[in-house]
């Protein structure tokens, strides 16, 4: 067969396929029903982008995956040493390691998820100007990259409170996984958003690690709530504080593993606010993602 009929044959084969519409928008809960279907059916694909996120961040490398331990275990002896024994904070919370290192894995998962999805489109420009696909299985992938991550770094925390503390075994515990929701819910929403942003605005990676570098003191992470309760004596400011997600998520874990914290106060109907702010997470990824469909038809040309 020769080249021109070649490609007459599959110009035919083309013509021959079914027309298959692709980034329908519809209103907002149809629109979000064919996303929610276009995400499932390239399921296999997002298993993929999960899987060479992994890979690319281990890439020849020696050490592999203890690399993700490296930052956080850093960052605990820092603020360990630092604040523990130089400021005294140590002296006044119990099992401060254990206290400062729930802290620190729960905001490396947000921060991770945030960050690695803003810069998501663009690091796959390529995919995006070459193929349809749906566009969200970018950040999201990132998103899995980092729980990926963040069980690593909670085996260590579980197996260091094993050693140096103890497990509560009381239904307390049922908040570290509400808490994880939440904050996996509420990143997840950000980066959709600030995906799509930064493709038209490409300071919106730099604004965000701004506001990373900025949001990491507005969660009692190396301070503890009862801090913050005894300064502002459950005023509005402290209402403000606890209608953070990030903050009602890190106290939440706090309350489940930190057991020497079981003395301490804590914010009145914890589990009812952890839920509140599931919720509006859950909202919040659905608005964002439908702020996403709406910008993502000139990705394209804007990359």
């Amino acid at each position: 067969m020769s080249l021109t009929d070649s490609i007459e044959a599959r110009a035919r084969n083309v013509a021959s396929q079914p027309l298959v519409v692709t980034n329908r928008r519809g209103g907002f809960l149809v629109g979000t029903a064919h996303s929610v279907r276009d995400i499932w059916a390239h399921r296999g694909l997002l298993y993929l982008l999960v899987r060479r996120e992994i890979r690319s961040r281990y890439k020849n490398s020696t050490l592999g995956i203890v690399w993700s331990l490296a930052r956080p275990l850093v960052q605990l002896g820092i603020y360990y040493f630092a604040i523990g024994h130089m400021l005294g904070a140590r002296s006044s919370i119990p099992d401060f390691a254990i206290f400062v290192f729930i802290g620190i894995t729960m905001w490396g998962l947000f921060a991770d998820i945030v960050s690695g999805a803003t810069t998501s489109l663009n690091a796959n420009a390529g995919l995006v100007k070459k193929v349809y696909l749906p566009r969200e299985i970018f950040p999201l992938s990132t998103a899995g990259s980092a729980l990926f991550n963040f069980g690593v770094q909670l085996v260590v925390l579980l197996s260091a409170i094993a050693i140096w503390g103890s497990f509560a075994f009381d239904p307390r515990l049922l908040l570290a996984p509400l808490s994880v929701a939440v904050l996996l819910v509420f990143a997840t929403a950000l980066g959709v958003l600030f995906s799509a942003v930064n493709v038209y605005l490409r300071d919106t990676e730099h604004f965000v690690e701004i506001g990373l570098l900025l949001g990491f003191w507005f969660a009692p992470i190396v301070y503890s709530y009862s801090f913050v309760h005894k300064a502002l004596d459950g005023n509005w400011i402290e209402q403000i504080f606890l209608s953070n997600p990030v903050t009602l998520a890190v106290i939440g874990m706090q309350r489940a593993l930190w057991t020497g914290g079981s003395n301490q106060p804590w914010p009145p109907g914890l589990e009812f606010r952890l839920l509140v702010a599931l919720l509006a997470s859950v909202v919040l990824l659905w608005l964002t993602q439908r702020i996403f469909a709406r910008l993502q038809g000139n990705f394209a040309q804007e990359m």
